[in-house]
C-alpha cells in the first residue's frame, strides 16, 4: 500500500484566515513563492516568520520517520504522483495524509491530470483500486476545511465516486500509526505551505532518504 503525504497535512493554516492560499489557489510560479511573499507585506513583516501565527505547523512531521527504510520519493507537487504509480506499480490501494482530496478539480480541463485530480484520474484508469484521503486533526478547528464535515464534503462531491472505493477520513489520534505501507512519496506543495516550515520538510527528506521525483524542490528560505 503506498503512503503519500501532502505537505499541507502539517502546514496549515488557522480559522479566520480569509487570504489563505488553500482556497481557489492554482499550483503556478506566483503562487510558490511571490504570493507568500505578499502575504508577508500584508501583514507587515519581512520575513516569512510573520506568517507563523496564520500558518502554523500542526503536529510533528517527523512521526514518518518510522517509516525509514522504505522506499521514498519526494516531489514538487501531486501532479507528479500520477506518473510515479504508473512506473511503480506495486500497489492498487493508497492513503493521501492531505488537506485536500485531490479527487477533481471544478476549474480547468478536466482531462489533464494535476495537483487537484491526480488521485480521481489514477483511480479512472486503473492505477488505484482503493484511495483513502486522511485529513489532518487540525481540520477540526477550521470549518471551511474539507475535514471539518466530511459528509458535507461527500454533497459536494456528489455522485463522482463510490464509497466503497474512496474513504474519506480524518485523523483523530495525537499519533499517526499506519500498518501495511510498502512506499512512500512526499509532497512540498509550495503554493499551500507557508516558507518557514520548509527547512523541516527537506529534513525529513534526507532522512528518509528520498529521492526527487519530477520537478525539482525548492528551498524557499534562507538557512
Amino acid at each position: 500500500m503506498w503512503l503519500s503525504v501532502d505537505w499541507d497535512y502539517y502546514a496549515g493554516m488557522r480559522e479566520h484566515v480569509f487570504d489563505s492560499p488553500f482556497w481557489g489557489t492554482s499550483d503556478g510560479e506566483y503562487q510558490r513563492h511571490d504570493r507568500w511573499l505578499e502575504l508577508c507585506h500584508t501583514r507587515g513583516g519581512t520575513t516569512f516568520e510573520c506568517l507563523r501565527q496564520d500558518f502554523p505547523l500542526y503536529g510533528n512531521p517527523l512521526e514518518l520517520l518510522q517509516f525509514a527504510g522504505l522506499p521514498c520519493w519526494m516531489m514538487l507537487s501531486h501532479q507528479s504522483a500520477y506518473s510515479l504509480l504508473e512506473q511503480h506499480p506495486q500497489s492498487s490501494k493508497l492513503i493521501n495524509l492531505d488537506s485536500h482530496h485531490d479527487l477533481y478539480s471544478s476549474s480547468g480541463n478536466p482531462q489533464i491530470t494535476r495537483a487537484g485530480n491526480w488521485a480521481g484520474h489514477a483511480l479512472a484508469r486503473g492505477l488505484l483500486s482503493d484511495y483513502t484521503c486522511m485529513y489532518p486533526q487540525w481540520h477540526t478547528q477550521v470549518m471551511l476545511t474539507e475535514g471539518y464535515d466530511l459528509e458535507r464534503t461527500w454533497q459536494e462531491m456528489g455522485e463522482r465516486f463510490e464509497r466503497g472505493q474512496v474513504h474519506l477520513e480524518r485523523q483523530e489520534r495525537k499519533n499517526l500509526s499506519l500498518e501495511g505501507i510498502s512506499g512512500i512519496f512526499l509532497v512540498q506543495s509550495p503554493a499551500w505551505t507557508n516558507p518557514l516550515h520548509d527547512p523541516i520538510f527537506f529534513e525529513l527528506c534526507e532522512k528518509l532518504q528520498a529521492r526527487v521525483w519530477g520537478e525539482s524542490l525548492r528551498s524557499r528560505v534562507r538557512e
